[in-house]
């Protein structure tokens, strides 16, 4: 599929995926909020931080379900008016009453993402769903670049307008996208299109090269989410510069924007698991190379070439699970691979920084080793043969 045959679909759902990256804010400096202008000691804000992220991790997973049954389009429209509404209220909200709303904020936002996703999926056919995937990821990763600044911005005028703009934006966005999607079909229909047909779990069952691919996501993901836990822990204590951080981050995000949608469309025609496996062991090469003598050069490298292995896995990978789900399961197909990622994720910051404790010099190898514990997996289940015919366009 060419860029100019995408359906305007798609690019509305990406210029809402830039807007929303480019203003959400809170999870950046929630614990900084909470021990701050909120007054909690740092292990209660822990706990209060660790709901938000179970929250996320528990939408992710069940989110689709919602919108597979009664249609992405008003369960996105739903879910993100009340965690906008949620979000900018937070301020004013009682601390008893913040406990129970910052998870449930983060559970509907969490949601509404999934069925963005599916939506996206959706609106094109089995086996050119890279593409779609690739944009959407594009303009996360542009809206990633210039939230933090703004974020910065309000923080030095008031901690409470970054919930109240994190809040509005949401609320902005949900008028647009509600505006612009196509309507859903009935939902009494859809249910009833639905009857008879298998569920999520023996459908996943029954393709068992999926079973072994969900797995090796949440490892390759364990290892990439360092960078933004021990990595900039390790270039601190090498005596670098923050600088050197921001600038390593800005290479990743500067080199996707650049590539991503042009590789995606140029691999667009080869078999996802040899692309998935060779992303999963540039990920791990590149996270060996931090173990190297901490320079300039050595870091950027080392982000170049872990950016290489993202660029080839996470847009393939993505595609892979959406084009592997029934049609009335796309939005749990899309909350499966979320969530595997997400528990990577959260997963990350506990086991790295720990490893890190101990051996600082450990860490380099260990991560390389489990990234490439990933690749042979994502070998392995391709040889798998599904238990079920694979749908019809995918690869």
């Amino acid at each position: 599929m060419r860029l100019r045959e995408v359906p305007r679909v798609v690019w509305v759902l990406a210029g809402a995926r830039f807007l929303s990256s480019a203003t959400s804010f809170v999870m950046l400096f929630l614990t900084l909020y909470l021990t701050g202008p909120r007054g909690l000691d740092t292990a209660t804000a822990g706990l209060v931080a660790g709901g938000s992220g179970l929250g996320l991790l528990v939408g992710n997973f069940t989110g689709g379900r919602w919108g597979d049954r009664w249609g992405h389009r008003r369960v996105l429209v739903s879910a993100s008016s009340v965690s906008g509404l949620l979000l900018a209220a937070t301020p004013w909200l009682p601390l008893v009453v913040l406990v129970v709303a910052l998870p449930v904020g983060a559970y509907l936002a969490a949601t509404a993402g999934v069925s963005t996703g599916a939506l996206s999926a959706l609106a094109v056919p089995r086996g050119d769903r890279r593409t779609s995937v690739a944009i959407g990821r594009a303009a996360s990763n542009a809206g990633f670049v210039i939230g933090p600044l703004l974020a910065a911005l309000l923080v030095s005028v008031s901690f409470d307008l970054l919930f109240v703009v994190d809040g509005g934006a949401t609320l902005v966005i949900r008028l647009a996208v509600g505006r612009t999607l196509p309507a859903d079909h009935d939902h009494r229909a859809r249910a009833a299109a639905t009857d008879g047909r298998h569920g999520l779990w023996r459908s996943v069952r029954a393709d068992r090269s999926l079973v072994v691919l969900l797995p090796a996501i949440v490892l390759v993901d364990i290892v990439y989410r360092q960078l933004y836990t021990t990595v900039p822990l390790h270039l601190r204590d090498a005596g670098q510069p923050v600088l050197l951080y921001t600038v390593m981050i800005a290479v990743g995000s500067g080199l996707i924007l650049l590539l991503e949608i042009p590789v995606a469309q140029r691999l667009r025609g080869y078999p996802s698991y040899p692309i998935i496996g060779v992303g999963y062991a540039l990920v791990g090469v590149g996270f060996a190379c931090f173990g190297l003598p901490v320079g300039v050069v050595t870091t950027i490298l080392a982000m170049t070439i872990v950016t290489a292995g993202e660029i080839l896995y996470k847009t393939t990978a993505t595609a892979h699970v959406l084009d592997a789900a029934p049609e009335h399961l796309v939005g749990q197909y899309q909350g499966l691979y979320t969530g595997a990622s997400t528990s990577g994720g959260l997963l990350a910051a506990p086991i790295g920084t720990a490893v890190y404790a101990v051996s600082p010099a450990l860490l380099w190898p260990l991560g390389c080793g489990v990234a490439l514990a990933a690749a042979a997996l994502v070998a392995a289940s391709s040889r798998v043969r599904p238990g079920r015919r694979t749908p019809a366009g995918a690869r």
